[in-house]
């Protein structure tokens, strides 16, 4: 019987389809997927960004059948998504963060500007960011990850109440938003030392966003990491029909799969008639700017 030939740009729609037909739970993999998907990965990972003037970057990592892969997502100034690259590895994996951040300097992001940064708590990311960028690097710590590393360290009935203070929190100026969480904090001390340490830790960067004088819209499509983890997005969906994986290259080249099948569906960013204001805050001319500029003169 022979095999199906398909395009690399055919992949995000038929290697779903094939997974029934070609035996993946039994193993028996077509050569002709491998051979799509590793086309398209190797694409996906010798774009070019020259043209491109990315404002933000989501770094975030997501376990695949145990196998972890890094992700990075960026927003450009017209406020689209783009898959900038995937790195097989944890989060927590300094090495392999700082190979992926390197490959994206290497493919034109221009590692002389600022960007605001949208990561998980993994201190390798963190360090890697620093390591790249330095000063330029405005880091904004997910704020869904502080609350679940918050809120599970509580007993049921102590949840409700902590996780609407943050909420509340997060929706103020910021210097008074870290006052309101410092403060909730010491109270949580006495009976609940380890989430008292888990809402202190990293505290003032969930407030970058505030800090920036963002709008509210902005601030919530960029304060968490929500477009990389989304449990029913088509990354779980493509990448969870194989029953087992071989290697951590297949895991790497499914989950490319479902991020380019999802990336066709990405919308522009939350606010993005406003994203001028991020534009203007990370020293970016636009137009906008400039015209509030002209006006305030």
């Amino acid at each position: 019987m022979g095999h199906t030939v398909i395009a690399p740009q055919q992949y995000g729609k038929r290697l779903p389809e094939m997974a029934g037909t070609v035996g993946i739970s039994k193993s028996s993999v077509s050569r002709q997927f491998i051979k799509a998907s590793q086309t398209a990965l190797t694409e996906l990972m010798e774009r070019r960004f020259d043209d491109k003037d990315f404002l933000a970057i989501y770094l975030d990592g997501i376990i695949v059948d145990s196998r972890h892969i890094i992700a990075a997502i960026g927003v450009d100034s017209p406020g689209e998504k783009h898959l900038l690259g995937l790195a097989s590895g944890s989060s927590e994996n300094a090495q392999v963060v700082k190979d992926l951040l390197r490959g994206l300097i290497e493919r034109g992001l221009p590692a002389d500007r600022e960007y605001l940064f949208v990561i998980d708590g993994s201190k390798a990311l963190r360090s890697a960011i620093e390591e790249f960028f330095g000063e330029r690097a405005h880091v904004q710590r997910c704020r869904v990850h502080k609350q679940r590393n918050v809120l599970e360290r509580l007993p049921k009935e102590s949840v409700s109440q902590t996780a609407a203070i943050m909420k509340a929190a997060y929706k103020l100026p910021a210097d008074d938003g870290i006052a309101k969480l410092k403060t909730h904090a010491a109270w949580l001390k006495a009976d609940h030392p380890d989430a008292s340490a888990a809402l202190l830790e990293g505290l003032e960067e969930t407030f970058t966003v505030n800090k920036l004088g963002l709008t509210p819209a902005l601030m919530r499509g960029l304060s968490t990491t929500n477009i990389i983890e989304n449990p029913n997005g088509a990354v779980r969906r493509v990448a969870g029909r194989v029953k087992r994986y071989r290697d951590a290259d297949m895991a790497l080249r499914w989950t490319a799969a479902g991020f380019l099948e999802a990336e066709k569906h990405f919308r522009k960013i939350l606010g993005v008639n406003e994203l001028w204001i991020l534009a203007a805050a990370l020293k970016r001319s636009t137009s906008k700017s400039i015209d509030q500029d002209r006006k305030v003169a």
